[in-house]
């Protein structure tokens, strides 16, 4: 898949300023976690996938914490799809998707427990699941 050529200038400067990493909603939940007292790493390489990360992680637990931007990742209630080279970006959009996919199967195959949410969803709520499911996973207990 090459590198389409950009509609405008204005559009390509907008894209590459989009953050991958401690995005607004990461940051909120991570605030929240924090002053629950919860410890945890962030940006942790994906145990034997190259070049993926999980956003949240709590490793004595094994659970997995993705908050999935909604254009990125194909939110169905959000999601946009861009007019201006469509097919390419089409084909991009599933691979992302098919990607998180692929990610999650390869966690739970490890034993993680993974939880994704969408960037539009309450941080209170989010951070609320997480601490919910990492008290259920006992090897936690230390990291608190």
């Amino acid at each position: 898949m090459s590198k389409p050529v950009p509609s405008s200038a204005s559009v390509s400067a907008r894209m590459s300023r989009q953050g991958s990493r401690d995005t607004a909603p990461e940051i909120a939940v991570r605030r929240l976690l924090h002053a629950s007292g919860m410890r945890y790493r962030v940006n942790v390489p994906v145990p034997g996938m190259a070049r993926r990360t999980i956003d949240i992680a709590f490793p004595r637990a094994k659970v997995a914490v993705f908050l999935d931007g909604c254009f990125w990742h194909g939110c169905p209630q959000h999601a946009t799809q861009p007019k201006s080279n469509a097919e390419w970006w089409r084909a991009k959009l599933d691979k992302n998707m098919s990607r998180d996919t692929e990610t999650s199967r390869h966690l739970r195959d490890q034993g993680w427990t993974v939880l994704r949410f969408w960037e539009h969803e309450s941080p209170e709520e989010v951070a609320a699941q997480v601490r919910a499911t990492v008290d259920l996973r006992p090897a936690d207990r230390a990291e608190r």
